[in-house]
């Protein structure tokens, strides 16, 4: 049933924009002529290549594999040529180039052969883990934490709720909506292979209520103890956190995981892939994509190949690259805007939004008037005004005594603030640099610890030369008819040279006697 358990402080009533692209069917995007593979898509470390250039690849094939335990591969999204590798631009808040793999598409979109392991309930759940990293799948609705890491709950164990997360409460996002429409089975498909290599005794399926059609249709492919709950249509009802306080009642701790809560939180496009991955043996090679805003001719949802350029996807929907003002990747509310619509799609582009009109772009940042709105909006019950000054005055130890890192950076006191300050950004830069400072820090400690273990090496060398030195000398004022020389080649030299000297004296003693009798 749809009954509510829980609910969230704070949030947003927003106007969605969700009809600009969610009344119309998923498309197939074309296969573009080039397509770029960024090396990182991902939490973690960036993927290593594993091909060449002037190398032909097919639809699928590993084309970089994971860097680390905390990373995952990338596979060709269709065959082709590997003309590149090297740095281009990517869809970044920094607007930085990174490093990349270019592939000349062929245009015949040959796949590479999948082979589908088999029933997954008879994998060991190690394989089971290790076949979805090889699929290269990474969260999908939001900063792309590698899947397979999520889904080891340990050695506690404790993971009793799988909680997938279809609320998609960002405003003008309809991806994972019309996914849910269309592709239910392959969710629920996802959901219950999650529940089990976790060992988890149910699996929640959360949605907003402005989306009955997915609700319906889920509840229709719903099986082994997946079920489908409608939460409030309320932002940030999609956070972690929220959705889990809304579906099953729990708290999770500050500066604490889902796991410590005994939850696993998917995304449901992320459920997908895994279903494809396990059922088919195939690796994430595309996923849908929203494509609206004013700017945006014919705003839908398409399914892209990964490594498509944003601007051949602009062009198909009828929204001319050169002329086009801000692109925003994600929602209005979280997402960042790109420099270079030749940035390509990745793993974890949900959304593409087109010359967003901002009402208050141009207003001036006034003084905090400490009026109290962002309080009263925060999901996480924190107290924005009182970061923003110490953000602000780089106080970063009183930032941390205000519980900065709870902060999930909605962006629901920006929206409220009558002074315009950008809180958030505030938020993310005081997290930035006591992030920093704590890699500086580990960096120096790791300096020191070398620079310690070279001086221990070196003072134990030193005590072990002065050692050899005083037996040196020990041995050097031993007296020279010693009973047992300390070394025993030295011995046995000694041994001869007394026997030859018997041997010449006998022989001396000899010739006189004789000369004697003579």
């Amino acid at each position: 049933m749809s009954t509510r358990t829980g609910d969230f402080p704070g949030g947003l009533h927003l106007d969605g924009h969700k009809a600009l692209s969610s009344g119309r069917a998923v498309e197939a995007m074309p296969v573009p002529p080039v397509l770029v593979f960024p090396l990182h898509q991902h939490i973690g470390e960036p993927a290593v290549p594993v091909v060449e250039v002037g190398e032909r690849v097919l639809a699928g094939q590993l084309i970089a594999q994971a860097g680390d335990y905390v990373s995952a591969p990338v596979h060709a999204s269709t065959s082709g040529r590997v003309t590149a590798i090297d740095k281009r631009p990517v869809p970044h808040p920094s607007g930085l180039h990174a490093e990349c793999i270019v592939v000349e598409a062929d245009g015949e979109d040959r796949e590479a052969s999948f082979e589908a392991p088999g029933d997954f309930d008879a994998m060991d759940l190690s394989a089971l883990r290790n076949r979805i990293r090889e699929a290269g799948i990474v969260g999908m609705g939001g900063a792309g934490f590698p899947t397979f890491i999520k889904l080891n709950p340990g050695p506690q164990g404790n993971i009793d709720t799988v909680v997938l997360n279809g609320a998609e409460c960002e405003p003008y996002i309809t991806c994972d909506d019309r996914l849910m429409q269309e592709r239910a089975a392959d969710v629920v498909g996802g959901a219950v292979v999650i529940r089990h290599a976790v060992g988890a005794g149910r699996c929640i399926i959360g949605v907003e209520d402005n989306k009955p059609q997915a609700a319906a249709a889920l509840r229709a492919a719903a099986r082994d103890g997946v079920t489908v709950q409608t939460v409030v249509t309320r932002y940030p009802a999609g956070g972690e956190k929220q959705l889990i306080k809304i579906l099953t009642g729990r708290e999770v701790p500050s500066d604490g995981l889902p796991l410590n809560a005994g939850v696993v939180v998917q995304n449901v496009a992320t459920a997908a892939a895994i279903y494809q991955a396990v059922g088919e043996g195939r690796p994430l090679m595309s996923r849908v994509v929203t494509v609206t805003g004013p700017g945006v001719a014919e705003p839908r949802n398409l399914e892209v190949r990964l490594g498509t350029p944003m601007a051949d996807v602009l062009r198909h929907c009828g929204a001319d690259p050169a002329a086009v003002g801000a692109v925003v990747v994600g929602g209005s509310m979280m997402g960042f805007a790109i420099d270079d619509v030749a940035s390509p799609v990745v793993k974890t582009t949900n959304c593409l939004l087109v010359d967003l009109a901002v009402d208050d772009a141009d207003q001036p940042q006034m003084p905090c008037i400490r009026c109290g709105a962002c309080v009263e909006v925060c999901p996480q019950l924190l107290l924005p005004q009182q970061l923003y000054w110490y953000a602000k005055s780089r106080d970063f130890d009183k930032v941390q005594d205000y519980s900065l890192f709870d902060c999930i950076e909605c962006g629901c006191c920006n929206f409220v603030c009558p002074s315009h300050i950008p809180l958030a950004s505030y938020f993310r830069f005081a997290k930035n640099e006591i992030w920093a400072q704590e890699r500086e820090r580990l960096r120096a400690d790791r300096a020191r610890e070398r620079h310690e273990f070279n001086l221990a090496r070196k003072e134990q060398e030193e005590r072990e030369r002065q050692e050899r030195h005083r037996r040196k000398k020990a041995r050097l004022k031993e007296p020279a008819d010693a009973a047992e020389p300390a070394d025993p080649k030295k011995a046995v030299v000694q041994e001869a040279l007394k026997r030859a000297q018997a041997r010449k004296e006998g022989l001396e003693s000899g010739t006189e006697g004789t000369e004697k009798r003579q």
